[in-house]
């Protein structure tokens, strides 16, 4: 197939009835080298920051997307150029009156995509101030608002109906709209495709009118890079972990879990969720 995120193989199905041959879609898992420039002149300079583990597409959101949630970047303005140095390597060119830190890079240079947290140097490491907080019991959604979140992400949803290998993160606004969905194999890189693609669109900063809804657990990272944006719900399908409900209960985030049908857990910020 001609679609790069998606790949057909040829396998062979066993049952009582014997072996079937017949095709099958996986969906595509190859490396990304993120690196910046950034400087004046003679003495700017170039830096590989991340190579990450991702599905093909909406790479840019990616890049964009990590370089903020890590706190590399304040917003998308600081970006002049984004180029593509070669087929898997994306270069970041920032504007010559961007300081970059360069002691925030403390990421391994390799990051699966099953876990952004199993690239970090240390816990240390990941805990990135932010600047901006929910806005205290804001915005307010009902039960049924967020009842219906995971069916409208999986409406919404395109390549996972053909391979049932991705994880999906999805933006609403606050009347339960989704305006953003990113794909990704890993779920750490869909929500940076999502947040990146709203720096990229000009989404004023911070984005505390949105909730944001995530496949499958929600692990440390996956708070951490909402807190960043200034996203004040986070809902999962899945469980959270310790580490996550922390963090979201010393920013004010409203943290749910196992959101599937009409039920779901609030972990913090139940003063956002009104019952109908």
């Amino acid at each position: 197939m001609s679609i790069k995120h998606i790949r057909e193989v040829n396998t062979q199905t066993v049952t009582p009835a014997g072996i079937i041959a017949k095709p099958d879609m996986l969906v595509v898992e190859e490396p990304m080298e993120i690196r910046i420039s950034h400087g004046v002149g003679a003495a700017r300079r170039q830096l590989r920051v991340a190579v990450t583990m991702r599905t093909p597409g909406d790479d840019e959101d990616l890049a964009a997307g990590f370089l903020f949630t890590e706190g590399i970047i304040p917003d998308f303005s600081a970006v002049m150029a984004v180029k593509w140095l070669e087929e898997n390597t994306l270069l970041i060119e920032l504007h010559p009156g961007i300081r970059v830190e360069e002691e925030r890079l403390t990421r391994h240079l390799f990051i699966s995509s099953s876990c952004g947290l199993c690239g970090k140097a240390s816990l240390d490491a990941v805990q990135t101030v932010s600047c901006y907080f929910p806005a205290p019991g804001k915005p307010v959604f009902s039960d049924t608002q967020i009842y219906h979140l995971p069916t409208i992400l999986r409406i919404a949803q395109t390549t996972f109906e053909s391979t049932g290998g991705l994880h999906a993160a999805g933006l609403f606004d606050a009347q339960g709209h989704l305006t953003i969905l990113r794909e990704d194999v890993g779920r750490h890189n869909a929500v940076d495709k999502v947040i990146g693609a709203a720096l990229r669109n000009a989404y004023p900063l911070p984005f505390r009118e949105n909730a944001l809804l995530v496949s499958g657990r929600a692990g440390f990272e996956l708070v951490q890079k909402a807190v960043m944006a200034g996203i004040p719900l986070l809902a999962a399908v899945g469980a959270p972990s310790s580490l996550a409900l922390e963090l979201a209960e010393s920013t004010g985030m409203t943290l749910i879990g196992f959101l599937r049908g009409k039920r779901f857990n609030i972990y913090t910020g139940a003063d956002r969720i009104r019952p109908i």
